[in-house]
């Protein structure tokens, strides 16, 4: 199917892939906490999702080191392309963390958590699925995902301020802060991919 399409365009192929699998990475991870029947089989699948990101990020790297023109900048292609691959990385570090930590049940907080961890994620993909047209309604999608990192901020300072008041067992506490902790860092992710995609559109719009 590549050879099909311009050589500029295969890059935007690429990252629109990425962007979906990080997707389906944060709707795997909402599905793990909303619904916790069978979390080891949740973070498999989270595993294999993650995998296909790595995959997806070589072909960009590879593409990247292969191409004489580039239709972005080559820093920007590498940077966006990391940042989306940290994203899929910190969903499935939490996922792992959940199943490590052994979980007995997921606390309303993280529901939260992973419930605007998918917000931000599809964000990123309608901002990601822009590149290579019109790039100017990227910058709304930027302010949205930075809206959400602030949003998850919040709740993140409320549960560890919740986890201090009323958990008495110093395992649990360090256990649950630490899952907080990670599924936080996924959005701060989303909000690096969104500051690349803002810079982006200021070079290029």
């Amino acid at each position: 199917m590549f050879g099909l399409i311009p050589k500029e365009e295969k890059f935007f192929v690429l990252f629109k892939g990425m962007a979906r699998n990080i997707v389906l990475g944060a709707e795997l991870l909402k599905d793990m906490l909303d619904n916790f029947h069978d979390p080891v089989a949740s973070q498999r699948k989270i595993k294999d999702v993650e995998h296909q990101g790595d995959a997806l990020t070589h072909d960009i790297i590879k593409k990247l080191n292969k191409s004489f023109v580039t239709p972005l900048d080559r820093e920007d292609i590498y940077a966006l392309s990391a940042a989306l691959d940290d994203i899929l990385d910190l969903i499935d570090a939490s996922a792992q963390r959940v199943v490590m930590y052994n979980v007995e049940k997921p606390t309303p907080e993280a529901k939260e958590l992973a419930f605007i961890i998918l917000k931000s994620c599809q964000t990123i993909e309608k901002a990601v699925a822009l590149l290579g047209g019109r790039l100017e309604p990227i910058s709304e999608y930027c302010v949205e995902v930075n809206a959400l990192e602030n949003e998850v901020d919040r709740v993140c300072r409320e549960a560890v301020s919740r986890l201090f008041d009323e958990e008495k067992d110093p395992i649990q506490l360090i256990k649950w802060k630490e899952i907080y902790e990670t599924l936080e860092r996924a959005t701060d992710k989303c909000e690096d991919a969104a500051n690349i995609l803002e810079s982006v559109v200021v070079k290029n719009a």
